[in-house]
């Protein structure tokens, strides 16, 4: 008897994944690569270890560099597609990305890595903390 070998595919793709968080504020821009289970660190960089001016850190052109370093070092490192976590400052700050979070990704993109899934992790407050600054605000 011919038995012919039926093979199972599943939705995800071969290779190793991993998770990139992505944190950015206004300051600076955080990409940190994990394994899957988020435990174990495979690579980390910030914009503030690219550039020595703290007024670019937080800018598009440190995310960048700093994402493609990361992305190069995950690759020789066997991680070939990654899931994404963005994240902004949240709580009563900002609820939004700073300006490096767009590139990064697309630095991640253009280096190799596949994306899997993209999800934003920003924390949002139920019941807010209370704001810095007192009862009548900031006074300048």
């Amino acid at each position: 008897m011919n038995r012919k070998r039926i093979e199972m595919r599943s939705n995800q793709p071969k290779g190793r994944w991993g998770i990139a968080h992505i944190y950015s504020s206004t300051n600076n821009t955080i990409i940190h690569i994990t394994d899957i289970t988020g435990a174990e660190t495979i690579s980390i960089c910030s914009g503030g270890m690219i550039t020595n001016r703290d007024k670019d850190k937080g800018a598009a052109f440190p995310a960048m560099k700093s994402a493609r370093k990361v992305a190069q070092e995950a690759l020789s490192k066997g991680i070939t597609g990654v899931h994404l976590k963005i994240r902004a400052p949240g709580g009563h700050k900002k609820k939004i990305p700073g300006e490096g979070a767009q590139p990064a990704i697309r630095s991640l993109v253009r280096s190799g890595l596949r994306i899997g899934k993209i999800e934003d992790v920003t924390p949002v407050p139920h019941d807010s903390t209370r704001k810095k600054g007192g009862r009548r605000g900031r006074r300048v």
